[in-house]
């Protein structure tokens, strides 16, 4: 079934002011890093980009909140129920979840539709029901939990350029934005290992054993990432100017958390979660504030 978009520019109201607003809460709430480097977008992208982001992290809170009194049951039913509430919105323009009205928005005015959105549900389906991934499955995930969340936000950022030419632009961007996106997620596996698999009874990684894991898999994992990053850095010039400082920072954040983790011993990322420091994080926004112009 196709979800047929709504192909007008919705008239501002007040509610959805307010979904808006309630999304950047969201964002403030629960990503320091994301909510740091979108203050770099220049409007509307970065409210476009908050919305989307909101929708996906209330989808990553169903699965992944840790209460063990909310079962994988009572989970699928709510996910499914966020899935169905963002078809009804997109079809008709309304919601009344407020962070799902705002992310309908959004998709109406930047053109996102199924084909996007699909895939990012069912990975976050396949997290309550799969709890170890062969090659082919986490490619999947990856893909359905990442990559089209860069692909989401490449199609607000070609938005505001206007029509001319945004369909050759958004395939000739699109494997840069895949690939930042698979990055991100990869390095949240490698540094919440322990995260997910003491609490949450998951293990992301193909053929990789948990108890013995050593310093030659946190290379081999970060040679992966490496890659991600390298081909993502190669797209990232081409950007708009409204968006290509804050996704030039979020390619540096990640860029030294991999740093981090590949100076981390492998027993100690085992143990605890590295994180990139506050005073760290702004001196790579200053760097992408005064160091170029565009």
């Amino acid at each position: 079934m196709t979800i047929h978009l709504l192909h007008r520019r919705p008239v501002r109201s007040l509610y959805d002011s307010v979904s808006e607003g309630s999304a950047a809460i969201v964002i403030r709430a629960f990503s320091s890093s994301f909510g740091l480097a979108s203050r770099l977008l220049a409007e509307p992208v970065r409210t476009e980009v908050r919305n989307v982001y909101a929708l996906v992290r209330v989808a990553d809170e169903i699965v992944d909140n840790p209460d063990t009194s909310l079962g994988a049951e009572p989970r699928a039913r709510m996910l499914s129920w966020l899935h169905d509430d963002v078809r009804h919105a997109l079809r008709h323009g309304y919601s009344a979840n407020l962070v799902v009205h705002a992310f309908a928005r959004t998709a109406v005015r930047c053109g996102i539709g199924e084909e996007l959105i699909d895939p990012f549900f069912a990975s976050m389906r396949t997290d309550l029901e799969t709890d170890s991934h062969t090659v082919e499955t986490f490619d999947r995930y990856v893909y359905g939990s990442a990559e089209v969340v860069g692909l989401m936000c490449l199609r607000v950022f070609l938005a505001e350029v206007g029509p001319e030419d945004r369909s050759d632009d958004y395939a000739r961007l699109a494997p840069g934005a895949r690939r930042l996106g698979a990055a991100f997620q990869k390095l949240n596996f490698l540094r919440d290992l322990a995260e997910d698999v003491d609490l949450l009874g998951r293990s992301y990684f193909p053929d990789l054993d948990v108890d013995a894991f050593c310093d030659g898999d946190r290379d081999r994992i970060l040679a992966d990432i490496a890659a991600d990053l390298d081909a993502a850095a190669a797209v990232v010039p081409d950007l708009p100017p409204s968006s290509r400082r804050a996704v030039r920072v979020a390619h540096a954040t990640f860029l030294e958390l991999a740093d981090r983790l590949r100076a981390t011993p492998a027993a100690q990322i085992r143990q605890t979660r590295v994180r990139v420091p506050d005073p760290v994080k702004l001196r790579l926004v200053a760097g992408a504030l005064y160091g170029g112009r565009s």
